[in-house]
């Protein structure tokens, strides 16, 4: 796989999974549905383990590369922001958006 395919597979990854929390009721998705709404603080802990996934996909495929490069603080600060901007639209569908029942 060349190194512009993995940087698209990384960001397409992201984007998927940082919107799965918001379009299921399931638990870590594929668990027992919630009674109810499942509450925004559960939302956002798989959201978290779900940055936690791409970024394992993300070192993997940088392994696979070559030698991997050595990240600060800034380097996870910027892409945690960076995967709650991609959260957006999810979020936006689950408590702004018109739900007709």
């Amino acid at each position: 796989m060349s190194q512009t395919a993995s940087v698209w597979l990384v960001i397409l990854a992201a984007f998927l999974a940082a919107n799965l929390p918001f379009l299921s009721e399931r638990w870590f998705l594929a668990g027992p549905r919630s009674p109810g709404a499942k509450p925004l603080w559960g939302r956002l802990l798989e959201l978290l383990l779900l940055y936690g996934l791409v970024g394992g996909l993300a070192l993997a495929l940088e392994r696979r590369a070559g030698q991997i490069y050595p990240q600060g603080w800034e380097f996870y600060a910027v892409t945690g922001a960076l995967f709650l901007t991609l959260a957006f639209p999810g979020f936006v569908y689950r408590y702004l958006g018109r739900h007709h029942d």
